[in-house]
Order: C-alpha cells, then structure tokens, then sequence
C-alpha cells in the first residue's frame, strides 16, 4: 500500500468543489481567502485609524517603521501557527500562501529598489516623512507593498478566475482580447484607486496631484498589466504544482519585464511634468537616470 505521496497527489486528492471565483487547488483557495478576510485588518490600521486622526504627525522613523511591522508581520505569523486544513497535509514549502507571500515580497522589493526612482524621476513623486531608507526609499513602503500587493492579486485573481469561465465557449483569440482589456482595466483602476486612497496623506506628495491621477496611474498600472496575470499561474493547475525556486524566477523574470517597459517610457516618453530639483528624491546606484553623479 502507497502512505503519502507528492504535493501534486495531494492536492488532487483534496480538490474543492468547482467554484466560479475561488481556485480548485484547496491550498490556494484557502490562501486566496487567508489573504482577502486579513485586508481589512491593515487597510483599517492605516487608512482607517493612523491617517484620518492624523498620528502620523508625531511619528518619527520608529513608529512608521512598526506601522510597516506590524501591518504584514501577522500575514506571515498567523498561517504558521493558524494552519489551514487544506495544507496540513503539505511541507511548508508546498503550501500557497507560502509561494504566493514569496512572489510578491521579491516582486516588492523590486518594485521600491528601483521602479520608486521612476516616480521620483517620472512622475514628480517625493516622500517627505521621516524614516529610514534603503536606496532613499523608505523601508515603511516595501513592508506596506507586500500587503497591498498580496491583496490586489488575489482580487485579480478571483476576477480573471471568473472572466475565464465566462468566455470560455467563445474563440481562443476573442478570449484573449477579452481578458486583456480586463487586466487592462483592472490594473488602471487599483492604481488609480491607491493614488486617491492616500491623497489624505500630506507627506507623500506629487508636482502635480491631478496629472498624477490620470497619466500617473497609467505609468503605476503597467506594473499589475505584467503581474496580474503571471501571478495568477502560481499552483492554478492541480497538475502543476509550483516550487519555491520557480516561484522566484518567476517574479525576477515579471519585475525584470516591468523594469524594461518603465524605463521604455522614462526615454521615449519623459516625465509627465516639469521636475524641479527640491521635488526629486536622491538616485544613488542607479545611473541610468539623468543628473546620476558619476563617483
């Protein structure tokens, strides 16, 4: 008699009942919902609590670096310890929640690293809190991506999910139209949609707020046109299971995608508005942005 057997084995044998929305593979279902029902949890922190009652004006770097901890450190922490059904029978390694918080901190960190020089370059952007930095950005935001991404890609998940089943009788290339006008607009939308969420917060300014919301969030977008639907490929098929290595590569190879359709636009399209010296931000290791002070 056979006792155990691969992740894939597993999986197939545990598969939840056909959903509209939610994914087949009961590890990723789980890890999908784990996600979307702890939103509320950081998005109150933040946009509910510390920004209308304006605490951010007595924090120094401490604070907005615990703000940043304590917003994502329970993503992690409490699937460790609150394991779900569905992947008690899994390594740790195999489980979703573990592929996908793996995916979008390496897609993250990419994203502040580099592509935040664009929209200081770009987009007229500037962070004027005080924290502590890596490459002058501040390590607050690369804690905050990774909830808000992990929350944005899981909604796009569960939309693409459900568009797919919706066009699924109609021709292979109507399909694929269909889908990319979606990502298309889905992606506009969240941008656009962050940008006004945190326009109550006066220390994360732009040269021109109203020019950032339509063009701005354009430039923001193509960064989920390339992530929304490589993301939704991690563990979406029974029969191929993804490793933490593939994982890995994966987001690489979108954040090196997206890094190349960014700085397409920074040579051939320039900045959205005129960029006096005061409103840009520091550039240090990366020289291929203009005014890069050679050592």
């Amino acid at each position: 008699m056979k006792i155990g057997g691969t992740a894939s084995e597993k999986v197939k044998a545990g598969e939840c009942k056909s959903s509209l929305w939610l994914a087949s593979n009961p590890s990723k279902r789980w890890g999908e919902l784990f996600f979307l029902f702890y939103t509320p949890f950081w998005l109150t922190l933040c946009l509910g609590i510390v920004v209308p009652y304006k605490l951010y004006e007595d924090f120094k770097e401490l604070e907005y670096l615990l703000l940043g901890l304590v917003s994502v450190l329970p993503a992690f922490l409490i699937p460790i310890f609150v394991v779900g059904k569905a992947d008690r029978s899994l390594d740790w390694k195999d489980r979703y929640w573990v592929k996908a918080s793996l995916w979008i901190i390496i897609f993250g960190y990419v994203g502040n690293y580099f592509w935040t020089h664009y929209f200081f370059t770009v987009l007229g952007a500037s962070y004027t809190f005080p924290s502590w930095k890596m490459n002058d950005v501040p390590h607050t935001t690369f804690l905050l991506t990774i909830v808000c991404f992990l929350f944005y890609h899981v909604t796009s998940n569960l939309t693409l999910r459900r568009l797919q089943h919706s066009v699924a009788h109609l021709p292979v290339k109507t399909q694929w139209i269909i889908k990319s006008a979606w990502i298309l607009a889905l992606s506009y939308f969240i941008a656009y949609l962050e940008t006004v969420a945190i326009s109550n917060f006066p220390y994360y300014s732009f040269v021109d707020r109203t020019l950032m919301y339509k063009v701005g969030s354009l430039f923001y977008a193509i960064y989920f046109l390339v992530s929304f639907p490589m993301f939704l490929r991690i563990d979406e098929k029974a029969e191929d299971l993804w490793d933490l290595p593939r994982v890995a590569v994966d987001a690489l190879g979108a954040a090196m995608l997206v890094t190349i359709i960014l700085d397409l636009w920074r040579l051939f399209l320039g900045p959205i508005v005129p960029i006096p010296d005061t409103k840009q931000c520091a550039q240090p290791g990366l020289p291929w942005f203009p005014g890069h002070t050679e050592l």
